[in-house]
């Protein structure tokens, strides 16, 4: 197995949004800016708490695979273009193998 590429850090900005429609809408503009390498697409079922009353939905989460230097830029599309009143944005560091750390770098233009 190839070892993680450590001293390379990437990082997973994760969102969710209502529809697929919105999903893919999110995720072409993201890759279209090249803000990310990846973004995986995923149905969930959320439970959470809202204005005092609990729910349960099915949601889209998106995870977009990105190097730390466009993470700014990244959550500023988000925030701008989501359809939620307050979008979940939550941003993860990462390890990867060099290879794959090498390609993420390469497709959001940090090589």
């Amino acid at each position: 197995m190839e070892p993680l590429h450590a001293d390379a850090p990437l990082a997973a900005v994760t969102t969710t949004v209502a529809s697929a429609e919105d999903a893919r809408r999110l995720a072409q503009a993201v890759l279209a800016q090249r803000l990310a390498a990846c973004v995986q697409i995923e149905a969930v079922v959320s439970h959470y708490r809202w204005q005092g009353a609990l729910h349960e939905d099915t949601e889209h989460r998106l995870v977009c695979k990105t190097v730390p230097g466009a993470v700014p830029a990244l959550l500023g599309l988000l925030r701008a273009m989501h359809p939620y009143e307050l979008p979940e944005l939550v941003v993860q560091p990462l390890q990867a193998s060099a290879r794959y750390a090498d390609w993420v770098r390469q497709e959001c233009g940090a090589a």
